[in-house]
């Protein structure tokens, strides 16, 4: 059986977003992409100066975005007319498919904001579908907890454990696992998947192999393979997220991903002139 190493250490870059809402985004940068997954973001505060201003309506076309929450309130509303309130714990996966107009807003005044939003690409196929919205309430997750460590499932199954997200065309893993000092966490996946991890806080050290230090706020490619182990160093944090390749060509616009650049300048136009929302 192959063991997944660590392949890449990538420290995250400070960015904003939105209406200037102060973040840390590895994927999206460097690399750019790592398909099926096109971005991801880390944004948390204590300071409101860096969240309050939040992410007013803005459109995206052909990519799905995962939004999990740790700490603070989001409020969202979109253009399919789902809303709601995010929470702690909460899961918010969106399909935006042909076209979705949505905003994302603390419901807060104050306190700690933290959370996680990902950007996974969809298929060629899928690009132009109905827009879907998916609310998970934390209370909704399934979670494996033992003397060593707690796993919230979000995506996936870790024994007894399964996610609510089922039946996806790339088969995610997403975990958020907190593993005790000294203690080790073993999974297989697929050796069809590109998978990474993200170290909230903690250090970890993954595999068999010697690899530079990992230690808070860390995002870790890893090698294709089957089996993978992660000891902890110190008591950690960290998320694992899975996922299938999609193996098309993509064009980047902005909120947009699409397969052409012509396809992008269509959503462009749709969207300026006012027929974007199917």
């Amino acid at each position: 059986m192959s063991e997944i190493q660590a392949n890449q250490i990538i420290n995250p870059t400070p960015a904003t977003d939105g209406a200037g809402v102060k973040l840390k985004r590895s994927i999206g940068v460097e690399p750019n992409y790592f398909d099926p997954f096109l971005m991801l973001d880390e944004f948390g505060s204590e300071n409101k100066e860096d969240y309050i201003a939040g992410f007013p309506p803005h459109p995206h076309r052909g990519i799905e975005t995962v939004t999990y929450m740790l700490a603070g309130d989001f409020e969202h509303k979109d253009s399919t007319g789902g809303q709601g309130k995010m929470t702690a714990g909460d899961v918010q996966w969106m399909k935006t498919g042909s076209g979705i107009i949505h905003s994302e807003m603390p419901a807060m005044k104050e306190g700690k904001l933290h959370g996680f939003q990902l950007w996974i690409n969809m298929p060629a196929k899928m690009k132009m579908s109905k827009p879907e919205y998916i609310y998970i309430n934390a209370d909704q997750m399934s979670v494996h907890k033992d003397d060593e460590k707690k796993i919230t499932v979000i995506a996936g199954k870790f024994e007894n454990a399964e996610g609510p997200i089922k039946k996806h065309n790339i088969d995610p893993i997403y975990f958020d696992i907190e593993l005790k000092k000294e203690k080790e966490f073993s999974f297989q996946i697929p050796s069809t998947h590109n998978s990474f991890i993200y170290l909230i806080n903690g250090e970890i050290r993954i595999g068999n192999q010697n690899h530079d230090k990992v230690k808070d706020s860390k995002l870790i490619l890893l090698t294709r393979g089957k089996n993978l182990k992660v000891l902890a160093l110190s008591n950690a944090k960290f998320l694992l997220i899975s996922g299938k390749p999609i193996g098309e060509q993509i064009a980047r616009g902005g909120p947009f991903v699409m397969n052409t650049k012509q396809e992008i300048l269509q959503a462009i136009e749709d969207y300026h002139s006012g027929t974007f929302v199917k």
